[in-house]
């Protein structure tokens, strides 16, 4: 099920990105940060609207764990979601794929840190292969010293998700029900989108303009339904049943379908919505650099558990 959830979100990377040239077309004026937080606001208005149409009297049901653990983890995703679609107008799709999964790194790390033990050679070999394989991706400039700004934020994103799985995985929450968890989730999210977008448009007639075009409808409405409802809904439900380094190991998954869905969909789109989309190409540093991040991922997730 982990599985399913990786394609819906390798299809969210292309997607987003072409919404974002809608964007571009609609709404110009509206700066960087508007057209990030403006892709993902709807997606979790409407799909919270979904959920309560499904089950409306959910809202009475809910348990003072649900509303933590929901708003905790909404909290992150929104963040994790708010700096990867604003990286996303900066980078490629398929870079941004495999940088977020800087946090299957990131997560073994920090629970060998919180239990106060070296994480061991095959730890830091992977550190070492996913910065490598980051440095390549992000086109490290070693004279200045620097990433683009698209591929920092990625890797911002990736800590805000990092906190997301942890907290997903917490034991006191194991009661909780994932449907009650999603909406609390998508409530959270969908308030704070909505006093953002508020904050960041130029004016009300930019916060209208976008659902007028029917392109723009069709893809924020396969948003919801497939990258929004079924993968979270899915994460919520199953990822609580194994451990969140195994589920790091799944989502690994995840940058191998966005990057293949990168390679013919933003030419359909292009075609269908109107935009300059041009497909993306398996370039040697998306290989090797996805390769090497993907190769750590797999090698930390593989080794042994320590004893005691």
């Amino acid at each position: 099920m982990l599985l399913l959830a990786t394609v819906f979100w390798g299809l969210s990377f292309p997607l987003i990105k072409t919404i974002l040239f809608l964007h571009g077309q609609l709404v110009p004026e509206a700066g960087s940060w508007f057209s990030a937080i403006y892709t993902v606001a709807p997606r979790f208005l409407l799909g919270m609207l979904v959920l309560v149409a499904l089950k409306p009297r959910a809202w009475r049901g809910l348990t003072r764990g649900e509303i933590k653990q929901g708003v905790v983890i909404g909290l992150f995703a929104a963040a994790g979601m708010l700096f990867q679609n604003d990286a996303l107008q900066f980078t490629a799709a398929s870079t941004s794929a495999f940088l977020t999964q800087f946090y299957a790194i990131m997560i073994p790390i920090y629970l060998a840190v919180r239990a106060r033990r070296n994480p061991g050679a095959v730890v830091w070999t992977s550190c070492a292969l996913v910065l490598g394989g980051v440095a390549i991706l992000g086109n490290f400039d070693w004279r200045e010293l620097r990433l683009g700004r698209g591929e920092w934020e990625t890797l911002l994103s990736s800590v805000f998700f990092m906190g997301q799985i942890l907290w997903l995985e917490k034991k006191e929450f194991a009661a909780n029900r994932a449907f009650e968890l999603t909406l609390v989730m998508f409530a959270a999210q969908a308030l704070g989108f909505a006093v953002l977008a508020g904050a960041t448009a130029p004016d009300v007639a930019t916060l209208i303009l976008p659902w007028t075009s029917p392109a723009w409808l069709v893809c924020t409405g396969v948003l919801t339904v497939v990258c929004t409802l079924g993968a979270y809904g899915i994460m919520n439900a199953w990822q609580p049943k194994i451990t969140a380094t195994e589920a790091g190991l799944i989502y690994c998954v995840e940058p191998v379908f966005g990057s293949v869905m990168a390679l013919f969909l933003p030419a359909l789109f292009s075609v269908w919505a109107g935009i300059n989309y041009p497909n993306e190409t398996a370039t040697w540093t998306l290989l090797v650099g996805g390769g090497l991040i993907t190769a750590a991922n797999i090698l930390i997730q593989l080794k042994p558990p320590a004893k005691g």
